[in-house]
């Protein structure tokens, strides 16, 4: 998919997200020391890299060896992207569908809060799943949400323009990790 045309500036490269990170590793790290069952959520697609990040920052630097690894797919998202995918769709994957999380502490990453509508889906999703506390994290949040869904772990609030986009850039979709304002072409 080609990247849409404007003028781009990096606000965050590799070096300051590693730290980004850091901190919000050290911010689950609060939420989840002596939960008994713990689930990271990624949202597809950047979010599953982001939380894959995460938890190897909660392994490696808290101990927090058991958390296991979930990654929802929601088709068209909403954020960001809302002029070109105006309806957000959650796509259950089959191995899904018996899914019980009861006990369960979730932690859902996505990489840019907009609207809410991604997050939203998700959030409702894993609700039916009976969990025992759902927390959102997100990269970026853009603190224009639209929809009653609040994030509980934000690495950076970025307030730009509504006409702007904020592209995260999340290996392995893209070489560099970084974030960069898009400021599309008129």
């Amino acid at each position: 998919m080609d990247k849409p045309q404007g003028q781009r500036t990096c606000l965050y490269d590799t070096r300051q997200l590693d730290a980004v990170l850091d901190q919000m590793a050290w911010q689950a790290a609060g939420f989840l020391t002596g939960k008994q069952q713990v689930m990271l959520v990624g949202i597809l697609r950047r979010g599953a890299p982001l939380a894959e990040m995460l938890h190897e920052r909660l392994a490696g630097n808290y101990g927090l060896n058991q958390i296991t690894r979930l990654d929802l797919k929601i088709k068209r998202y909403a954020d960001d992207l809302t002029l070109l995918h105006p309806e957000t769709k959650l796509t259950e994957n089959p191995e899904h569908a018996n899914l019980d999380l009861s006990g369960t502490t979730l932690l859902v990453v996505d990489d840019v809060m907009y609207r809410g509508h991604s997050m939203l889906r998700a959030v409702q999703y894993l609700a039916n799943r009976n969990p025992a506390e759902i927390r959102t994290v997100v990269l970026v949040d853009r603190g224009a949400a639209k929809l009653p869904v609040r994030t509980d772990i934000v690495g950076v609030r970025l307030d730009v323009a509504p006409e702007h986009i904020i592209e995260c850039n999340v290996p392995p979709y893209e070489e560099q990790f970084g974030i960069e304002l898009l400021q599309p072409n008129a």
